[in-house]
């Protein structure tokens, strides 16, 4: 499973990229987290407001800064 924390490097998104790392943590699975920073690849996604969080290329969430239990949460639906 591959995490996508999409942003141009706010505090948000890394605050977001940091929720994600600490949520695969806590629910012990075996996945990563990949930083998507490049603005054509962000809006190739279909993203137009940052941050935001895709899992394995499906965006779930865009504008909104995640706590790890919200990230969790789709994980735990797409697992």
């Amino acid at each position: 499973m591959t995490i996508q924390i999409l942003g141009t490097g706010c505090p948000k998104c890394k605050a977001l990229e940091a929720n994600s790392k600490k949520a695969i943590e806590n629910l012990g699975i075996d996945a990563t987290v990949e930083k998507i920073t490049d603005i054509d690849k962000i809006m190739e996604m279909g993203v137009m407001v940052t941050p935001a969080l895709a899992i394995d290329g499906k965006v779930k969430t865009t504008g909104r800064f995640l706590n790890q239990d919200q990230i969790a949460n789709y994980i735990k639906e797409k697992a």
